[in-house]
């Protein structure tokens, strides 16, 4: 979903329901997750000066400085850190004008090599970098939703991060259209419908993983794969 800067494009319910059951399509339940390289700089350097040239290498540098500059503040620090650095750097563009699909879920590499991305590729960009200081999957999900449009009935699809600092807590809500970090229960635009991470997928408010995400969420595993040739993990 766009940020508030920027058109806001509706989706109908067919459109809506087609966006969510695809990320149900998966190739079987019995999918694991391949050994995951180390984190390699100087791997992500040559992607993104091959895919992206020195604008892009600029970005990632100023990435590597977030790291360095977060790597030993508080949460509360980081969250806000990351939160700001994605919100400010990448224009919110919509899939088609992007890469050409309906739905494509970047990774953090290609939102930072366009400048460009939708929700997902916020949500996705900071999950990660969180990871990489040191936030683990445990405390971070990201949260497929319904949005709801100003006052009007009129939802769309939509996708945010939530840091939950137990199992059970509300989560605080990290989103490319309210720039504050604000706990859900403010958030009453959003509807949540189902979440995950990169151990386990909740439907809804629920506290029990259903399923491995990466047997149920094609995009994600789409993902996690291009992330490891590009030297994110």
């Amino acid at each position: 979903m766009p940020a508030s800067s920027h058109h806001t494009p509706t989706f109908s319910r067919r459109q809506f329901l087609a966006t969510v059951g695809a990320l149900w399509l998966g190739a079987g339940l019995g999918i694991h997750p391949t050994p995951a390289a180390a984190f390699d700089p100087q791997r992500l350097r040559q992607s993104m000066q091959q895919q992206y040239g020195q604008a892009g290498l600029s970005v990632l540098e100023e990435w590597f400085n977030l790291l360095q500059q977060l790597q030993n503040q508080d949460v509360q620090a980081k969250l806000r850190g990351v939160n700001d650095f994605f919100n400010r750097r990448i224009r919110w563009i919509d899939d088609i004008q992007v890469w050409g699909q309906e739905d494509y879920w970047a990774t953090p590499l290609e939102a930072m090599g366009k400048g460009q991305g939708d929700c997902e590729d916020y949500s996705i960009a900071k999950y990660i970098t969180l990871k990489q200081l040191g936030v683990t999957s445990q405390y971070l999900r990201m949260i497929y939703v319904r949005a709801r449009i100003g006052r009007s009935q009129i939802t769309q699809a939509h996708m945010v991060l939530g840091y939950y600092s137990s199992p059970d807590a509300e989560p605080l809500v990290l989103d490319n259209i309210v720039p504050s970090i604000t706990p859900a229960s403010q958030r009453t635009d959003l509807d949540p419908l189902f979440s995950f991470n990169s151990d386990g997928l909740w439907a809804g408010g629920s506290s029990e993983s259903r399923a491995d995400p990466l047997a149920r969420l094609s995009r994600w595993r789409s993902v996690i794969e291009r992330m490891q040739t590009q030297g994110f993990i």
